[in-house]
């Protein structure tokens, strides 16, 4: 894309990635997980089974997940949007793949209530 220095041409491009943003979230389903501790391990958690049985991204009927990252100690009972440190937006087949690729080099990870369920521990970085 050309560089232009135009405020008209800039609101343009943005209107467009806004509408696109608005369709996707009009349109489609959207499986959205909050994390607590992400911003401190650079890690995300990504269950695919639990007490044996699938669950989490093997189940999901959604399009696209969304993944919140909270600030480092953000209160589990209460928090809000300004405690968010950052929030990462994956269509759903793509981060299937990245957990099939990541458990032919890594064994599942324990997580969830009590140990339960099984998992793909991926480092943020990279999910990209």
């Amino acid at each position: 894309m050309e560089y232009n220095n135009d405020f008209k041409y800039d609101l343009k491009l943005g209107q467009q990635g806004e509408t696109i943003i608005a369709e996707l979230l009009n349109d489609a389903t959207i499986e959205v997980k909050t994390d607590f501790i992400a911003a401190k391990t650079g890690n995300v958690y990504i269950e695919y089974q639990s007490r044996g049985k699938l669950s989490g991204i093997a189940t999901s009927e959604a399009k696209y997940w969304i993944y919140i990252i909270l600030k480092a100690n953000t209160p589990r009972k209460h928090f809000n949007s300004k405690d968010i440190e950052t929030i990462l937006f994956f269509r759903i087949e793509d981060l299937k793949e990245k957990c099939r690729n990541w458990l032919r080099q890594n064994e599942p990870k324990k997580g969830g209530d009590y140990n339960s369920s099984l998992g793909c521990l991926i480092s943020i970085k990279e999910l990209f």
